[in-house]
């Protein structure tokens, strides 16, 4: 017998923008959950100068954040130790994607949140579906914005629940015109971004998707099978998806693309790389620091990785594919000069050839011409 605590249950309050109502759904909630009786804290809160949901915190206890200098500066964090000592039933927490200024015990909010939940303690926290690592391109080359602030796709998965928070951009515009977002300045800022109404109806969209998707996977396993059955997957049998990693910087995006597609199916995923030589060494240090970069990457988005040795690179990602049932391939068309578009072409062509029992997708880098904001 063990005293380990039951894990904390997470709650994700999902919008598509800032000031579509996360953190006054959350504290309206938990406000609720105080008058059932429920011990609730606030481990912390981002107030945007929005006073309607400045006042939710009223009645409240707010644990108080840690204080960090950096760089001459004075940066306030939440305070993850503090909350543990507290041991509240449940802890509210803004912006899941959040860093740590440098100097944090920990890198991200979500890691801090992982520790709350191993204690026992329940967490309510929020984010915008663009903090998705997996739509990093896709919000790119939609907005034009690159998101600096990601999380992996596995963390929302882990979620006990997914609630998406929703207003029409009709109305937020309306909010945001109204000042009740943002200052008139940094509203006007917003109108060049992510504030443009058709980018509004994408990230939506993608939001309602991603909550549909969140109510699905947790669907009891006959339930879920056959509801993708119907659209989605075929019949012959579990996908497996294999990701070819190369040191082209497109690589970053077919990890990306492969763990959608994967999450979408259900499907198993792994990715490799080839290398002619033991430990990289036929690799200049530039491409051996992006291919491990892109490894790492991989296993951050929970992708199981393999490197595979051997001088013709199609056959040795075919045989590996065909041993363990890969029913997928996916290459990165990355942005070479004429000579490599040639060789790239012909490095496709003989892995469709040889892989004539697989379906082989070529992943362009969307992001090509596109510098980012």
């Amino acid at each position: 017998m063990t005293d380990q605590p039951t894990r904390g249950r997470l709650k994700v309050f999902l919008g598509y923008a800032a000031g579509v109502g996360k953190t006054y759904q959350m504290l309206t909630e938990a406000h609720e959950l105080k008058r059932r009786g429920v011990d609730v804290v606030i481990g912390y809160f981002e107030p945007h100068a929005r006073n309607e949901t400045i006042a939710l915190t009223e009645g409240l206890e707010t644990v108080p954040r840690q204080v960090i200098e950096y760089r001459g500066s004075r940066y306030e964090e939440m305070d993850a130790d503090a909350i543990l000592s507290r041991r509240p039933q449940l802890a509210l927490v803004d912006e899941f994607p959040h860093t740590n200024v440098p100097g944090s015990p920990r890198l991200k909010r979500w890691e801090d949140i992982q520790v709350l939940l191993d204690a026992g303690i329940d967490v309510f926290t929020t984010m915008n579906v663009q903090h998705l690592e997996s739509l990093n391109d896709q919000i790119w080359q939609s907005t034009g914005v690159r998101v600096r602030e990601t999380i992996p796709d596995w963390l929302l998965k882990q979620a006990d629940q997914v609630v998406m928070v929703d207003v029409t951009p009709s109305a937020l515009l309306n909010r945001l015109a109204r000042g009740v977002v943002y200052p008139p300045e940094r509203a006007r800022a917003a109108l060049e971004n992510f504030f443009k109404e058709s980018t509004l109806v994408a990230l939506r969209e993608l939001a309602m998707r991603q909550a549909a998707y969140a109510v699905e996977s947790r669907l009891p396993d006959d339930d879920a099978k056959t509801s993708f059955r119907a659209t989605e997957v075929p019949e012959q049998g579990p996908e497996r998806l294999l990701l070819v990693i190369t040191a082209d910087p497109s690589s970053a995006a077919l990890i990306r693309r492969g763990r959608r597609v994967a999450d979408y199916l259900r499907a198993e995923c792994l990715a490799v790389f080839v290398s002619e030589t033991p430990d990289f060494k036929a690799l200049s240090p530039t491409d051996r620091e992006h291919v491990e970069r892109h490894l790492n990457f991989a296993r951050g988005l929970r992708i199981e990785t393999r490197v595979l040795q051997g001088h013709d690179v199609a056959e040795a990602i075919v045989g590996f594919a065909r041993l363990h049932g890969i029913t997928q391939i996916f290459v990165p068309r990355g942005k070479p000069s004429a000579l490599q578009s040639w060789f790239a072409s012909a490095f496709v062509q003989r892995i469709v050839n040889l892989a004539r029992d697989m379906q082989v997708t070529v992943v362009a880098d969307r992001s090509m011409g596109r510098s980012p904001a």
